[in-house]
């Protein structure tokens, strides 16, 4: 499984054309075919190629939703920090 540093992550932003990896604690997502995730935003709040752990700490649902994506690596130790 690949690590991704925070700076690779970003290239993963959904927009034109690019692939929709998102981080929550520390497994590394991609959206990239779900809809609610269109042009690398979901809900005009998050954004893809980021780790979006602390702005969804405390949803419910986080973990139930993940699991519906493949996990195609992880963020670099230090991901805490963003």
């Amino acid at each position: 499984m690949k690590v991704f540093t925070e700076e690779e992550l970003l290239q993963y932003d959904g927009r034109e054309g690019r692939s929709a990896y998102v981080a929550v604690e520390g497994k590394v997502y991609d959206v990239t075919g779900n809809f609610l995730w269109r042009n690398g935003v979901h809900q005009y709040r998050h954004r893809a190629g980021r780790d979006l752990t602390e702005a969804l700490r405390g949803v419910p649902h986080t973990s139930v939703k993940l699991r519906r994506f493949p996990v195609v690596g992880t963020l670099e130790a230090g991901w805490r920090r963003l």
